[in-house]
């Protein structure tokens, strides 16, 4: 039941950024729980701006070069996608691939798989 976890995740951020704050780890976590669960729920345009959140606030808090803020990054370009704009999923993905490469150098799986994302997106932009 997806839709269960994400509105039980939705309920539990403003108890932990109440509690913990919103720059504790596991207040991020669930941040990153329910915006998983609200794109396994097929909201991809809430899943998108959750991602564009998180993003700002794991850049924030842990730094533009940290995996999960990567991974993030990552998910927010696919979600954006899916939520219809491959052109910004593109735009995107094209700034996140020279960060991954500078991180975790050119032949990491996840710097091949944002590699990869950029030339699928990069041709359905072109294709429309």
């Amino acid at each position: 039941d997806v839709a269960g976890a994400r509105d039980l995740y939705a309920g539990l951020v403003p108890d932990r950024v109440r509690v913990l704050g919103p720059d504790h780890p596991d207040t991020l976590h669930v941040v990153s729980q329910l915006a998983r669960y609200t794109a396994d729920a097929g909201d991809m345009a809430g899943a998108r701006d959750a991602y564009a959140g998180l993003v700002g606030d794991r850049t924030r808090v842990l730094g533009a070069d940290h995996p999960d803020t990567l991974f993030a990054r990552d998910w927010h370009a696919f979600c954006m996608a899916e939520a219809g704009d491959v052109a910004g999923a593109r735009d995107l993905y094209a700034g996140l691939v020279p960060d991954r490469v500078r991180v975790l150098g050119p032949d990491h799986p996840d710097t091949l798989h944002v590699v990869n994302q950029l030339a699928r997106y990069t041709a359905e932009a072109e294709a429309q």
